[in-house]
This record gives structure tokens, sequence and C-alpha cells, in this order.
């Protein structure tokens, strides 16, 4: 069963429909390998264990009976804790949700659901997805597969580190300002997110509503394209959904696997996303990358976005104001924990803030305090309203561009992953590992992230950026899978081939909480 755990998810389609193998063998290989290895990788918060194998189970009879499955069918996923999920906790990565089991599935969730796949279990996360390093999770950090002594990005390190430790072929994420992608950058795994409003957002836990965006987290881009034909397509229940009809990702993923699939695409190279603040490795990779493309009849095209320059600063305008908004629900009444102030009267607001102190963490707080004043009487056109402005520059120099270019490509993140503490002290810092990927959120334009290769300096994963125009997603998977095919070409293997193995490790002293590991059946 080593073996069956490095498949591909399609590959393992492809194996349980010739009924070579069945679900639950597939199932308890991922369990067996979550318990071998995530006390070090910590990349789960929950594991369902005997649930998801109940849950294979029945998939494997419903196999054997005759019936027509999806062809994701008993492959084993991995959720972000951003997501809710009926029958298992979802925190958020926060102590003030700790315990909390929604009444009811993330429309995404029903979706892989009701398409047969094995829910393996919650995966970490910074804060309510506040972070580029998991160190921000209320429940201790996730450890990069590549080096445990790194960050395996963020938000959704969790996820990015489940896949790329091959303790789960699939996972979902949430992208807010790079929070799949940037994670799959510095872990060696695709991520993707979708246009906004082509994957349902009901049930994920908002952090900045006009923003946030769900989205798969896999090994290949033919992967990503599957789990994304599962997960997208209208949802009344979310009013931002677009009613588009989509084509199949699956398909666009195949189509760009033929030859000559790069010959005559326009790739356009944002000039403002590279140059300096980019580690060495990372350009040159980038720049290798570009050199393939041109000799497989790609034409390369730089192109200038000036209002790029000010994604950050807006971002970090936009994001907290609605978070404040969001995060105002969290009151110790609705759901949650709940801590009484220890003297004085027992009055809502006290209740509340004492709740709120306690059940937050220092980034949720600052963030909090930042969109508050934004919003502020006085200030809001001064901050908030010029953000949006911003944002509608950025949108335009996105229209600019894709009038000459059919993609534009940009490294994932500027450099690979850094150690632990090495930007907890410093904000700013921190805030800048998703320079490249932010414009993409402010636009609400498709992006993903491909392994382009290991950077010389540490030999650690360094991701490749696709951009697509606003619901044309099919061209991201289309372009991506010719790329993914002709940098693999190019090595001789695939970039996950050349992780490091991971044997049982103890949990890292000070990083984790007795609650960091919990199963319906026990601890892992």
């Amino acid at each position: 069963m080593t073996n069956v755990i490095k498949l591909s998810a399609a590959d393992l389609s492809g194996l349980l429909v010739e009924r070579s193998i069945s679900s639950v063998e597939v199932t308890q290989a991922h369990l067996d390998q979550i318990a071998a290895v995530d006390t070090g990788v910590h990349a789960f918060l929950h594991v369902a264990g005997e649930a998801a194998l109940a849950a294979a189970a029945r998939v494997d009879a419903r196999r054997a009976a005759g019936e027509v499955l999806g062809p994701l069918a008993g492959v084993p996923i991995a959720i972000k804790d951003v997501l809710a999920t009926i029958d298992m906790p979802s925190t958020a990565g926060s102590k003030i949700l700790e315990g909390w089991i929604p009444p009811y599935d993330a429309t995404v969730v029903r979706r892989v659901r009701d398409a047969g796949l094995i829910l393996l279990g919650k995966t970490n996360m910074d804060e309510f997805a506040m972070g580029s390093s998991t160190e921000f999770s209320a429940y201790g950090p996730t450890h990069n597969p590549w080096d445990y002594d790194r960050i395996p990005g963020g938000s959704g390190g969790g996820s990015a580190a489940a896949v790329s430790s091959f303790e789960a072929p699939l996972a979902l994420g949430s992208d807010t300002g790079g929070s799949i992608r940037q994670p799959a950058a510095v872990t060696g795994s695709v991520g993707v997110k979708p246009t906004y409003g082509g994957v349902s957002r009901y049930g994920s836990i908002a952090l900045a509503s006009s923003l946030d965006q769900v989205g798969p987290v896999t090994r290949t881009v033919l992967d990503a394209a599957l789990l994304h034909d599962v997960i997208g397509g209208h949802d009344p229940l979310d009013s931002t959904s677009l009613t588009d009809t989509w084509p199949s990702m699956a398909a666009a993923a195949r189509a760009g696997l033929a030859d000559g699939a790069l010959t005559g695409v326009r790739v356009g190279v944002i000039k403002e996303l590279s140059g300096d603040g980019f580690q060495a490795g990372v350009a040159q990779r980038f720049t290798e990358t570009l050199t393939l493309l041109s000799a497989a009849g790609a034409e390369i095209v730089e192109i200038s976005a000036p209002s790029f320059e000010y994604a950050i600063a807006a971002y970090y305008l936009i994001l907290p104001a609605e978070a404040s908004s969001n995060l105002a629900r969290f009151d110790s009444v609705r759901f949650g924990i709940r801590v009484n102030p220890e003297d004085g009267p027992l009055t809502s607001e006290r209740v509340m803030a004492a709740t709120r102190d306690a059940g937050f963490g220092p980034e949720v707080k600052r963030r909090i305090i930042l969109g508050t004043y934004a919003l502020s009487a006085g200030y809001y056109d001064a901050y908030y309203g010029s953000a949006q402005k911003v944002r509608t520059l950025i949108q335009r120099d996105f229209d600019a561009a894709f009038s000459k270019v059919d993609v534009l490509v940009s490294p994932s993140a500027p450099t690979t992953a850094f150690k632990f503490g090495e930007k907890m002290a410093d904000p700013m810092a921190m805030y800048l590992n998703d320079v490249t990927t932010i414009p993409a959120n402010l636009a609400g334009v498709p992006g993903m992230s491909l392994p382009m290769g290991l950077a010389p300096e540490d030999g650690l994963p360094v991701g490749l950026q696709i951009m697509a125009p606003a619901k044309m997603d099919a061209r991201l998977y289309s372009f991506g899978a010719a790329v993914e095919a002709l940098l693999e070409a190019s090595w001789g293997h695939t970039l996950l081939s050349r992780a490091p193995e991971l044997a049982r490790r103890e949990m890292f002293a000070g990083t984790a909480t007795s609650t960091a590991f919990t199963s319906t059946e026990g601890a892992v």
C-alpha cells in the first residue's frame, strides 16, 4: 500500500473503476500515512478515522452493485477547517470556535460527499485564514514536509502539507489573497483559486467576503481540474455565485496535453511582479521556465501593470475592513466559546469583550482593529474608499493586459519557504509573501500555482503562478497542464518524487496543544 498513497487522484480513480483496489484499501492506506507522519507534519486538526472507512465501504458497495459513480468516487480528500462540516469540528484554526460542530455542510463539502469522495478530516490553518505560514493557528503550526523547520505557507498550509506529504491525494482550500497558491508554491503542490463566484462560498467561514474563494489543492493539474468539476457551478445559497454554464475543467486539462498546445500562446510576464525582493533561485527557475515556454512555441510578452504596486496597500485595507465586520458575529452568544470576566457585572458587553480577548489570537485582533479604524467615521473615504478605487485600477490593468496576451505568469511567491519565527515579529514582512498573489483576488480572476523546480540555494520548491481572464478557468487548466508536462519532461520526473521521505516524528515542543489531533474514534 506504500505506492498507493503516491498515486494521483486520476490514477486512483482508474484503479477504483477497474476494481483493482477498493476505496476501503485506499482510505486505510492514507489513514496509515496520517498516523505515521502527522505528529511531525501536523497537517490535520481532526481525522475522521472509522467514519472515513465506513464511507469508503458504502462507495465500494455501490460500485459492486453496478451503480455508475462519478470519476472521483472513492478517492479520499482533506478539508480545510474553514469549511463547515456537519459531522466534524469546524474551528477556522481559532480557539473561539473550539469544538464547534456546524448543523450543516458547506456547499462544496456536500458536493464532494455527493460525488462519493471520502473525507479524511479537517486541515490546519492560520486563524480565520489570516496569515501566510500557519504560525497563527491556535492549535500550533503545520510543518513543511520538505523541511520540518520551515513553514508550509498559509493560511492553507495544512491542506498543502497534507497533499505534499501523501496524507491525502486531494484537498480543499480557500484563497483570500493567496492562501491556496502560496502554500502550493512552497510545498511543491498544485493549487487553484477559481474565478470569484465560480465555486460556492456557502458554509465557508468568512474572512473577506469580496475576496474569499474556495478551490482545489492537489499534486497534478488534472487532479485539480477533476476536483474543480465536482465543486464548481452555481449555488442558489450563495448570493455571489455566478450563474454561468462552465465547461469541463478536466477536459481542458487533457486538451493541454496535446502536441503543440503551447504554440502561439501569448504569455504575459508582469514587470511589476519580478525583480527586487525576489530570491535569486526563484528568479532563476522563473527565467528557465520562460525559456522552455518560448522553445515550445509560446510568445513571451512583457506586460506593465502599474497599479499592482499598490495592491498590498489596498488589500490590507479592504480585507481588515471586511474581516472586522464578518468577525463581529463571534460575540459569545450564538456559537463558540463563552468566557465570563473575572470580576464585575456580567453584562453582554463585558462577556463579549472577555470572550473575544480569550478566543482571538494576535493577528486576528490586529486586523480587526485596523479594519474598524478604516471603516470609522471620518476615515472611510480616506482609507477604505480609496482602497476600492485602487482595486478598480488593478482590474483595469488586468483588462488591458488580457487584451494583449492569453495568460499572465509570475512566481507564485517571492521566496521559498522561510524558517519558523523568521517573520513573526514583522507583520509587513509576512504580508509581502502575498505580493504576487493578491492582485488576482482584488480583480476576481482565476489563478493557479504549479511547481517549476527547486531553488538551487536551498533545494526547496518554487511555484509558477498562472492567471487567466475572469471566467476563463478552462484556459488556466489547459495552459497549466501543458506547462506541467513541459517541465516534468525537462526534469525527467515529478517534483514531489524528489521530496524527502517522512518518518514518524514526535510533536515539536511548544508547537502543539492537547487538542491538536482529534478523531471521532480518539487521538491519531
